[in-house]
C-alpha cells in the first residue's frame, strides 16, 4: 500500500487554549502514530491578512512550533516548518490562481465570514484559499486533518487542483479531508459556557499552572446552590472541563455524589479543585519541555530549518512538474 502524505496548517493566532489543544493539536500529535509522512507548516503568510504587528507575530510564530514539539510533535516524525520558508508555494499559488474562477473564490466562508467582522476586504484575504490550496498541493498530500468549518478549503483544493490538471494533465494529487475528532473543539466550552476563545476572553492557556490557573479555573460560571442540594452533572459546566481530565472511572464517580447530594457531597469547590489536579498532571510533562525548548531557542530554529529543507524538496519536485507542464520550463 501506497505511504500516505498527512498535511496540516497551523495559524500563529497567539497562544493556545484548550479549545485548540482538544481540537486540533492532539489529533495532529495523534496522526504521528499511523504511517506515513506528516508535514506542518506554521502559516505565517496567511496571517499576514489579519497581523500588522512584525514583532508579535514573529512572537507567534515562535509559540506555535514550541508548543507543538512541547506537547509531543516529534521532529524526526513530522516535519515542522514555517510557511514562508518554502517560496515554492507562492509560485504555486500563482499558477492556481491563473486557472481559478472568481466565483469559486466569492463563495469562501472565511472570506464572508471575515468581511462581516469589519476585516478589511483586501486581495490577500480574497485569494486566501488560493495559497491554502497551493500549500496542499506543494507537498502531494493525500489527507488534510481538517475541523468542519475548514472542510471548504479542502474542497476548493480539489476543484482548484481539477481545473489545473484539465488544462495541463495530471500534475497535482487529489488531497482528501481527515475528519477524526473534527467536533472536538465544539465541544470544549469558554469559562462562561459558550465556545472558547481568546476573542471572548474566556479562554484557559494550555500551560497555565499554579495560582494562575486556580484563578482561571475559579472564573468558570457556576451557580449559588448549596453542595447538598442534588444536581444534574449534565447541566453543570464544570463536569464539561471533567470529563476532558478525568479518567471515566473517578469522573463517574464525582458524578454519583453530586448527583445523590447530601451531607458531605462535593461543592463547586472541590470540583474546581479536581479538575485544577486534572490540568496541571495532564499538561505536567508538556510544561518542563516547554521551559527547555525557551531556555533554547536556537535548537527550534534548527528543528524549523530542516524541516523547511525537507518541505523545500518536496515543493521543488512539484512546483517544477507544474511549471513543466504549463510550458514555463
Amino acid at each position: 500500500m501506497a505511504t500516505k502524505t498527512f498535511l496540516s496548517g497551523i495559524q500563529p493566532s497567539g497562544r493556545p487554549h484548550l479549545g485548540n489543544y482538544f481540537g486540533a493539536i492532539r489529533q495532529h500529535i495523534a496522526v504521528q502514530e499511523q504511517p506515513g509522512e506528516r508535514f506542518f507548516f506554521i502559516a505565517d503568510y496567511h496571517a499576514l491578512t489579519t497581523s500588522r504587528e512584525p514583532e508579535q507575530l514573529r512572537e507567534a510564530v515562535r509559540d506555535v512550533a514550541v508548543t507543538y514539539l512541547s506537547l509531543g510533535l516529534d521532529p524526526e516524525r513530522s516535519v515542522l516548518f514555517r510557511q514562508s520558508d518554502i517560496k515554492e508555494v507562492t509560485e504555486l499559488s500563482w499558477l492556481l490562481s491563473c486557472v481559478t474562477g472568481m466565483g469559486l473564490l466569492e463563495r469562501a466562508h472565511s472570506y464572508k465570514d471575515k468581511t462581516a467582522k469589519g476585516i478589511a476586504a483586501s486581495v490577500g484575504l480574497f485569494t486566501y484559499p488560493v495559497l491554502m490550496a497551493a500549500d496542499i498541493l506543494a507537498y502531494d498530500s493525500d489527507l488534510v486533518p481538517v475541523g468542519k468549518d475548514q472542510v471548504q478549503h479542502v474542497e476548493m483544493t480539489q476543484d482548484m487542483a481539477a481545473s489545473f490538471n484539465a488544462l495541463y494533465g495530471p500534475v497535482f494529487k487529489r488531497p482528501e479531508c481527515l475528519l477524526e475528532r473534527a467536533e472536538a473543539l465544539q465541544k470544549v466550552p469558554g469559562l462562561d459556557g459558550e465556545k472558547m476563545s481568546k476573542s471572548y476572553g474566556n479562554d484557559i492557556w494550555i500551560f497555565e499552572s499554579g495560582k494562575a490557573l486556580k484563578k482561571t479555573v475559579g472564573r468558570i460560571v457556576t451557580d449559588s446552590r448549596a453542595p447538598e442540594v442534588p444536581k444534574n452533572p449534565d447541566e453543570l459546566l464544570l463536569f464539561r472541563f471533567l470529563e476532558l481530565f478525568l479518567a471515566p472511572s473517578e469522573l463517574a464517580l464525582w458524578k454519583e455524589r453530586v448527583q445523590r447530594g447530601g451531607e458531605g457531597a462535593p461543592g463547586y469547590g472541590h470540583l474546581k479543585a479536581a479538575l485544577i489536579e486534572g490540568m496541571e498532571n495532564h499538561f505536567a510533562a508538556a510544561r518542563v519541555r516547554r521551559e527547555e525548548l525557551l531556555a533554547d531557542p536556537a535548537e527550534v530554529d534548527r528543528i524549523l530549518e530542516r524541516g523547511a529543507e525537507r518541505a523545500r524538496a518536496r515543493a521543488v519536485a512539484v512546483r517544477d512538474r507544474a511549471l513543466r507542464a504549463c510550458g514555463l520550463r
